[in-house]
Order: C-alpha cells, then structure tokens, then sequence
C-alpha cells in the first residue's frame, strides 16, 4: 500500500512546551520543543497500523519496512541517491583538492547524507498544529553534543577526543561527600557508566569533556550529568545530587 501525503486529511496536534535555550548565541531565553510519544523502532511502527486505518497487516509492513532499509543501505554504498516520500539519501565525500589525488587524506571517510524529503516538510507545515504547554520545569536539558573529530551532533563520541555538550543546568558540582559521584556519564543500554575523567570547559551550558578509554567501540551510550549545582542558580549548591539525561545515544568509535 502506498502512501499518498497529498490525499491525507488529517490534522496533527503535538504538544510543545518551552525549555531553556542552550546555544551560546542565543538571543531569547527560551526554544520551543516537542513533548514525543515513546521511541518507535520498525516494529513498533508496524504495529500503528490498525491504529491509522491501514489495512495491510503489521507482520507484511514490518517485513516491507525492514527489507527496504536495508536494500537502501546497501544502493547508498553503491553510490545510488535515493529519493523516497520521508527522506532523501546520498552520498557526500568531504574535503578540498588539488585534482590530481587517487586517494582521500587520511582520516576523511565518504559520508552519508539523510535530508527530510520536500513533499513531507510541506506536509508537517500544512498538516501539523502545536500545543502550547507552558514552561518545562526539569531541572537542566542536555540539549546536544558535538563530537569535535567527526562534525557529528548527536551521532557519535570519538574516543579520547573532544566532545562538546550544550545545554542548560550542566555545570557539575559536588560537595565533599558527593564530589565521586557527580560528572558527566556514559551509560549503556544494561545502565553501567563511564565517567569522563576531564572536563575542559565545566560551564551551565557547555561541558567540553573527553570521551573516556573505557568506552566499548560500537556501543551506545546516553549521557548523563549527575551534579548538585542548581538549574536556576548556577552559583547555588543543592543538598541532593540531579541527574540530567540526554534524549539521544551517542555510538563511540575509536579515533583514527
């Protein structure tokens, strides 16, 4: 079955609630951010089917779904562009050169470019209303993470290099009894962390860290920062530790 944006009548309604703006040039205090339903992987996507009328069954769509990805992934490698209804994806090779090289410098690797398709941009701008919900009141957000040997956000943690967190509520502090226990963490899917060791830059809004040794190449990791430093009052100490949570993973990998 295929999917015709233009013909959906449907209007959306997602709830977005304001947070702390977390980039240094930022010139107003708050961004605005969509409150998400739970994390959806391919099978959990099947499963919505009955849910918005579609009648192919979810063990077809799962199977579809699951089959299509991979074959993209592999036409991409191929340096196939693929231009689908949610997404266009290609291939970039990143540099500057001469013209006369028969191979890329060492270090540059090709890279995979993900754009949101134009027909689905269009459709969130017509189809899509906010919910305007007031202030989010948690105590500090880790708002992004840029690690410094790739360019990537979000994506990765190249270890022993620099990563770059921004946010707001980061700065980590601990009181002599808690001083072990506050700073910034890795945490895999079983729950075990790995704290870095250096913190460069220790700011409410930027934590500059490096990725630790003791991170496993390929694993995902959430990051957590555990401190007593307020959210409101950087200048405060708390009686109790917080932990701030990122939203997204970060896979390590080694450096080259």
């Amino acid at each position: 079955m295929a999917l015709d944006f233009a013909l959906k009548d449907i209007i959306h309604k997602i709830i977005v609630k304001f947070t702390p703006a977390f980039l240094p040039d930022a010139k107003k205090p708050y961004n605005l951010k969509a409150v998400h339903q739970p994390d959806l992987d391919v099978h959990g996507v099947a499963s919505k089917a009955e849910v918005y009328n579609i009648e192919t069954s979810p063990k077809v769509i799962e199977e579809g779904l699951n089959a299509g990805l991979e074959l993209m992934y592999y036409l991409a490698a191929d340096g196939y562009k693929i231009k689908t209804p949610l997404f266009n994806l290609r291939i970039r090779v990143p540099g500057e050169y001469d013209g006369a090289e028969t191979s890329l410098p060492e270090g540059v690797f090709p890279e995979a470019r993900l754009q949101v398709s134009a027909a689905f941009r269009s459709y969130i701008r017509d189809k899509m209303q906010l919910e305007f919900d007031g202030i989010d009141l948690s105590e500090g957000v880790i708002g992004e993470a840029l690690d410094e040997a790739t360019g990537l956000i979000d994506e990765s943690a190249t270890i022993g290099n620099l990563l770059t967190v921004h946010g707001a509520g980061l700065k980590v502090e601990g009181d002599a009894e808690h001083q072990t226990e506050a700073g910034l963490f890795f945490e895999d899917g079983n729950g075990a962390r790995i704290k870095a060791a250096i913190l460069a830059v220790n700011e409410p809004r930027t934590l500059k860290a490096i990725a630790p040794a003791g991170l496993v190449s390929g694993t995902a990791y959430r990051l957590v920062v555990v401190t007593q430093s307020s959210a409101k009052n950087a200048s405060a100490v708390l009686k109790n530790l917080r932990e701030v949570h990122s939203e997204f993973t970060l896979t390590a990998h080694a450096g080259s």
